[in-house]
Protein backbone atom coordinates (compact mmCIF):
# COMPACT_ATOMS: atom_id res chain seq x y z
CA UNK A 1 0.00 0.00 0.00
CA UNK A 2 1.14 3.52 -0.77
CA UNK A 3 2.80 5.38 2.08
CA UNK A 4 3.14 9.08 2.79
CA UNK A 5 4.75 11.34 5.38
CA UNK A 6 2.91 11.74 8.67
CA UNK A 7 2.53 15.51 8.29
CA UNK A 8 1.13 15.10 4.77
CA UNK A 9 -1.42 12.51 5.88
CA UNK A 10 -2.50 14.57 8.88
CA UNK A 11 -3.17 17.49 6.54
CA UNK A 12 -4.86 15.39 3.83
CA UNK A 13 -7.11 13.73 6.40
CA UNK A 14 -8.30 17.15 7.50
CA UNK A 15 -6.89 16.90 11.01
CA UNK A 16 -4.86 20.11 10.58
CA UNK A 17 -5.15 23.26 8.52
CA UNK A 18 -1.69 22.85 7.01
CA UNK A 19 1.41 20.66 7.04
CA UNK A 20 3.11 23.29 9.19
CA UNK A 21 0.38 22.98 11.83
CA UNK A 22 0.73 19.18 11.69
CA UNK A 23 4.50 19.42 12.11
CA UNK A 24 4.09 21.63 15.19
CA UNK A 25 1.69 19.10 16.70
CA UNK A 26 4.15 16.26 16.07
CA UNK A 27 6.98 18.26 17.64
CA UNK A 28 4.74 18.91 20.66
CA UNK A 29 4.19 15.17 21.09
CA UNK A 30 0.47 15.35 20.36
CA UNK A 31 0.23 12.70 17.60
CA UNK A 32 0.07 8.90 17.93
CA UNK A 33 -0.44 6.11 15.39
CA UNK A 34 -3.12 3.39 15.44
CA UNK A 35 -1.11 1.50 18.09
CA UNK A 36 -1.07 4.62 20.27
CA UNK A 37 2.68 4.96 19.72
CA UNK A 38 3.79 8.58 19.71
CA UNK A 39 5.07 9.89 16.38
CA UNK A 40 8.27 11.91 16.78
CA UNK A 41 9.20 12.71 13.17
CA UNK A 42 7.11 14.54 10.59
CA UNK A 43 8.88 12.65 7.81
CA UNK A 44 8.03 9.19 9.14
CA UNK A 45 5.93 7.37 6.53
CA UNK A 46 2.64 5.55 7.09
CA UNK A 47 0.04 3.78 4.93
CA UNK A 48 -2.39 6.28 3.44
CA UNK A 49 -5.22 4.75 5.49
CA UNK A 50 -3.36 5.10 8.80
CA UNK A 51 -5.54 6.07 11.76
CA UNK A 52 -4.01 8.86 13.83
CA UNK A 53 -4.84 9.94 17.35
CA UNK A 54 -4.50 13.61 18.23
CA UNK A 55 -4.01 14.46 21.89
CA UNK A 56 -5.90 17.55 22.95
CA UNK A 57 -3.60 20.56 22.93
CA UNK A 58 -3.70 22.14 26.36
CA UNK A 59 -2.35 25.45 25.07
CA UNK A 60 -4.81 28.28 25.54
CA UNK A 61 -3.46 30.35 22.64
CA UNK A 62 -1.72 29.63 19.34
CA UNK A 63 1.55 30.90 20.81
CA UNK A 64 2.96 31.53 24.28
CA UNK A 65 3.05 35.23 23.47
CA UNK A 66 -0.67 35.32 24.08
CA UNK A 67 -0.08 35.18 27.82
CA UNK A 68 1.68 38.54 27.62
CA UNK A 69 -1.37 40.31 26.22
CA UNK A 70 -3.67 38.34 28.51
CA UNK A 71 -1.88 39.82 31.53
CA UNK A 72 -2.00 43.32 30.05
CA UNK A 73 -5.75 43.17 29.48
CA UNK A 74 -6.32 41.94 33.03
CA UNK A 75 -3.91 44.24 34.86
CA UNK A 76 -4.71 47.33 32.78
CA UNK A 77 -8.46 46.57 32.85
CA UNK A 78 -8.90 46.79 29.07
CA UNK A 79 -12.14 45.56 27.48
CA UNK A 80 -11.89 44.51 23.83
CA UNK A 81 -15.57 43.69 23.33
CA UNK A 82 -16.63 44.74 19.79
CA UNK A 83 -13.31 46.53 19.23
CA UNK A 84 -11.46 46.69 15.93
CA UNK A 85 -7.92 45.68 16.90
CA UNK A 86 -4.54 46.04 15.22
CA UNK A 87 -1.87 43.42 15.96
CA UNK A 88 1.51 44.82 14.88
CA UNK A 89 4.09 42.06 14.52
CA UNK A 90 1.39 39.38 14.57
CA UNK A 91 3.74 36.47 13.74
CA UNK A 92 1.94 33.23 14.71
CA UNK A 93 -0.95 35.22 16.11
CA UNK A 94 -0.81 34.92 19.89
CA UNK A 95 -2.04 38.47 20.46
CA UNK A 96 -4.68 38.11 17.73
CA UNK A 97 -5.94 34.92 19.37
CA UNK A 98 -6.25 36.65 22.75
CA UNK A 99 -8.14 39.57 21.20
CA UNK A 100 -10.65 37.25 19.54
CA UNK A 101 -11.13 35.23 22.71
CA UNK A 102 -11.85 38.53 24.45
CA UNK A 103 -14.67 39.30 22.01
CA UNK A 104 -12.91 41.65 19.59
CA UNK A 105 -15.02 42.41 16.53
CA UNK A 106 -12.12 42.30 14.07
CA UNK A 107 -8.33 42.02 14.11
CA UNK A 108 -5.85 43.30 11.54
CA UNK A 109 -2.94 40.82 11.81
CA UNK A 110 0.01 42.75 10.38
CA UNK A 111 3.55 41.48 9.98
CA UNK A 112 6.56 42.21 7.82
CA UNK A 113 6.98 38.45 7.32
CA UNK A 114 4.60 36.02 5.67
CA UNK A 115 3.14 32.55 6.10
CA UNK A 116 3.59 32.69 9.88
CA UNK A 117 0.03 33.24 11.07
CA UNK A 118 -1.71 30.14 12.43
CA UNK A 119 -4.18 28.66 9.95
CA UNK A 120 -6.76 28.64 12.71
CA UNK A 121 -6.61 32.44 12.59
CA UNK A 122 -5.90 32.81 8.89
CA UNK A 123 -9.21 31.09 8.11
CA UNK A 124 -11.15 33.17 10.63
CA UNK A 125 -13.37 35.77 8.89
CA UNK A 126 -12.76 38.14 11.81
CA UNK A 127 -9.05 38.30 10.93
CA UNK A 128 -7.68 40.47 8.13
CA UNK A 129 -4.23 39.15 7.24
CA UNK A 130 -1.76 41.92 6.31
CA UNK A 131 1.49 40.15 5.45
CA UNK A 132 4.72 41.54 4.00
CA UNK A 133 3.87 44.97 5.42
CA UNK A 134 6.36 47.15 7.23
CA UNK A 135 4.25 49.06 9.74
CA UNK A 136 6.65 51.98 9.70
CA UNK A 137 5.15 52.95 6.35
CA UNK A 138 1.51 52.14 7.09
CA UNK A 139 -1.16 54.85 6.76
CA UNK A 140 -4.81 55.09 7.83
CA UNK A 141 -5.85 54.32 4.25
CA UNK A 142 -4.42 50.79 4.59
CA UNK A 143 -7.14 49.80 7.07
CA UNK A 144 -10.11 49.25 4.82
CA UNK A 145 -12.51 47.89 7.44
CA UNK A 146 -12.19 50.88 9.73
CA UNK A 147 -9.46 52.36 11.87
CA UNK A 148 -8.49 50.37 14.97
CA UNK A 149 -9.97 51.05 18.42
CA UNK A 150 -7.07 49.20 20.02
CA UNK A 151 -3.48 48.50 18.99
CA UNK A 152 -1.10 45.88 20.33
CA UNK A 153 2.48 45.27 19.35
CA UNK A 154 5.11 42.60 19.88
CA UNK A 155 7.91 43.38 17.44
CA UNK A 156 11.52 42.22 17.15
CA UNK A 157 14.66 43.68 15.58
CA UNK A 158 13.15 47.16 15.56
CA UNK A 159 12.73 49.84 18.21
CA UNK A 160 9.30 50.88 19.43
CA UNK A 161 10.39 54.43 18.62
CA UNK A 162 9.73 53.60 14.97
CA UNK A 163 6.42 51.86 15.65
CA UNK A 164 4.66 54.25 18.03
CA UNK A 165 4.53 57.22 15.65
CA UNK A 166 2.52 55.56 12.86
CA UNK A 167 0.49 53.78 15.55
CA UNK A 168 -0.51 57.16 16.99
CA UNK A 169 -1.57 58.39 13.55
CA UNK A 170 -3.63 55.28 12.77
CA UNK A 171 -5.31 54.64 16.12
CA UNK A 172 -8.70 56.27 16.70
CA UNK A 173 -8.90 59.07 19.24
CA UNK A 174 -9.58 58.16 22.88
CA UNK A 175 -8.37 54.64 22.27
CA UNK A 176 -5.71 52.46 23.90
CA UNK A 177 -2.61 50.54 22.91
CA UNK A 178 -0.43 47.96 24.64
CA UNK A 179 3.19 47.62 23.58
CA UNK A 180 5.68 44.97 24.60
CA UNK A 181 8.99 46.59 25.52
CA UNK A 182 11.87 44.30 24.56
CA UNK A 183 15.09 45.70 26.04
CA UNK A 184 17.28 43.62 23.72
CA UNK A 185 15.98 45.60 20.74
CA UNK A 186 15.94 48.99 22.47
CA UNK A 187 19.21 49.15 24.39
CA UNK A 188 21.75 49.19 21.57
CA UNK A 189 24.23 46.37 20.84
CA UNK A 190 26.77 47.64 23.38
CA UNK A 191 24.27 46.91 26.18
CA UNK A 192 23.23 43.45 25.02
CA UNK A 193 25.19 40.52 26.41
CA UNK A 194 25.99 37.04 25.23
CA UNK A 195 23.18 35.19 23.44
CA UNK A 196 21.26 38.43 23.03
CA UNK A 197 20.31 38.80 26.69
CA UNK A 198 20.23 42.07 28.66
CA UNK A 199 21.49 41.32 32.17
CA UNK A 200 22.09 44.84 33.51
CA UNK A 201 19.03 46.08 35.38
CA UNK A 202 20.16 49.67 34.91
CA UNK A 203 19.78 49.09 31.18
CA UNK A 204 16.26 47.78 31.77
CA UNK A 205 15.44 50.95 33.69
CA UNK A 206 16.95 53.20 31.03
CA UNK A 207 15.02 51.45 28.26
CA UNK A 208 11.72 51.83 30.11
CA UNK A 209 12.39 55.50 30.86
CA UNK A 210 13.31 56.16 27.23
CA UNK A 211 10.15 54.42 25.97
CA UNK A 212 7.96 56.46 28.32
CA UNK A 213 9.53 59.73 27.18
CA UNK A 214 9.37 58.79 23.51
CA UNK A 215 5.69 57.82 23.81
CA UNK A 216 4.96 61.18 25.43
CA UNK A 217 6.90 63.03 22.74
CA UNK A 218 4.78 61.35 20.07
CA UNK A 219 1.62 62.40 21.92
CA UNK A 220 0.55 59.29 23.79
CA UNK A 221 -0.51 59.41 27.41
CA UNK A 222 1.27 56.80 29.50
CA UNK A 223 -1.38 55.06 31.59
CA UNK A 224 0.33 52.09 33.20
CA UNK A 225 3.27 49.68 33.12
CA UNK A 226 3.93 46.14 34.25
CA UNK A 227 6.28 43.30 33.41
CA UNK A 228 5.51 40.44 31.05
CA UNK A 229 4.47 37.24 32.87
CA UNK A 230 6.93 35.18 30.81
CA UNK A 231 10.40 35.82 29.48
CA UNK A 232 11.17 36.24 25.80
CA UNK A 233 12.36 33.32 23.71
CA UNK A 234 16.02 33.75 24.68
CA UNK A 235 15.30 34.49 28.33
CA UNK A 236 14.98 38.27 28.30
CA UNK A 237 12.78 40.09 30.78
CA UNK A 238 10.19 42.15 28.92
CA UNK A 239 7.73 44.86 29.94
CA UNK A 240 4.22 45.99 29.04
CA UNK A 241 3.24 49.62 28.57
CA UNK A 242 -0.34 50.87 28.36
CA UNK A 243 -0.78 53.96 26.18
CA UNK A 244 -3.77 56.10 25.27
CA UNK A 245 -4.37 58.51 22.40
CA UNK A 246 -6.31 61.54 23.62
CA UNK A 247 -6.03 64.59 21.39
CA UNK A 248 -7.35 66.81 24.19
CA UNK A 249 -4.56 65.77 26.55
CA UNK A 250 -1.31 65.04 24.76
CA UNK A 251 1.87 63.53 26.15
CA UNK A 252 0.96 63.09 29.82
CA UNK A 253 2.52 60.51 32.13
CA UNK A 254 -0.30 59.24 34.35
CA UNK A 255 1.62 56.27 35.72
CA UNK A 256 2.43 56.67 39.40
CA UNK A 257 4.80 53.73 39.66
CA UNK A 258 8.56 53.46 40.09
CA UNK A 259 10.68 52.08 37.25
CA UNK A 260 13.36 50.55 39.45
CA UNK A 261 10.77 48.80 41.63
CA UNK A 262 9.07 47.45 38.51
CA UNK A 263 12.34 45.99 37.21
CA UNK A 264 13.22 44.45 40.58
CA UNK A 265 9.73 42.92 40.84
CA UNK A 266 10.19 41.36 37.41
CA UNK A 267 13.59 39.95 38.36
CA UNK A 268 12.23 38.50 41.60
CA UNK A 269 9.20 36.91 39.93
CA UNK A 270 10.79 35.59 36.76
Amino acid sequence: MEKKRADVLLFEQGLFYSRTEAQRAIMAGLISDHNHQRIDKSGEKFPINEVFYVKKDSRKYVSRGGYKLEKALNVFNIDLTDKVCLDIGASTGGFTDVALQNHAKLVYALDVGYNQLSWKLRDNPQVIVMEKQNFRYSTPADFTEGLPDFAMTDVSFISLDLIMKPMFEILKNNCDAVCLIKPQFEAGPENVGKNGIVHDHCVHCNVIEHTILEAQKIGFNVINLDYSPIKGGKGNIEFLIHLRKDLNHLGENLWQGDIEKLVLAAVADL
